[in-house]
């Protein structure tokens, strides 16, 4: 589990395509993120722009580099799939019983993929629209949480299109802090973003139907 509050830009070093017994396909993902390594072992979790990855092992005694082996199901559904070597991810470790929640209940099981729309920049901070598909709409409210490439964010609004195209879209304002320490510093319209709702919605949900 996460809390979506990013410890630090790491920096995507290689990708192995590696081939598995049943011919699908699986990513072995070389990642630089110092901080994160600095204390992580074989088979700790370390999440990558919003997805739950498990340290495999680190490389060749280079203390600030790990690896992950990301399967197919993962490549298809998320935006790591689209990684090249150079690309700067969002990193964090899983929390610890001491760990302050800074954001909210973040998994690391990405929902969907959603894309950047546009950038509306201001003075003191800038508001960012992200597309979502209209089955994931439903657990978004003003003030809520959400988690974008593994940054958990406020909810500013949530612009509804009902069925006509499927898609939908909600806003977030990103104060300098998160533009500096954040790939969304640097993300521009059209661009992927892996997207988890808040868990607690989806339990909500499920219990009123019931």
């Amino acid at each position: 589990m996460f809390t979506g509050i990013v410890e630090e830009l790491g920096t995507v070093e290689a990708l192995e395509t590696l081939s598995s017994g049943d011919g699908g396909d699986a990513v072995r993902l070389t990642v630089r993120g110092p901080l994160v390594t600095s204390d992580a072992a074989r088979g700790d979790s370390i999440s990558v722009n919003g997805c739950c990855l498990t340290v495999a092992a680190g490389t060749d005694g280079q203390a600030d580099l790990f690896t992950a082996d990301v399967m197919h199901e993962t490549l298809a559904k998320t935006s790591l799939g689209g990684l090249e070597p150079g690309a700067r991810v969002n990193l964090e470790r899983a929390v610890t019983p001491v760990t302050r929640l800074g954001g909210h209940i973040v998994q690391g099981h990405v929902d969907a993929t959603g894309t950047v729309v546009r950038r509306t920049p201001s003075e003191h901070w800038e508001v960012v629209e992200i597309s979502l598909t209209n089955d994931l709409e439903r657990y978004l409210v003003p003030k809520g949480s959400i988690t974008v490439d593994g940054i958990s964010l406020t909810v500013v609004d949530v612009v509804s299109t009902g069925s006509t195209t499927g898609m939908s879209s909600f806003t977030v304002s990103l104060i300098p802090e998160t533009l500096a320490r954040t790939t969304l510093g640097f993300k521009q319209a059209g661009d992927l973003v892996n997207l988890e709702v808040d868990v607690i919605a989806k339990y909500v949900e499920k219990m009123v139907r019931t």
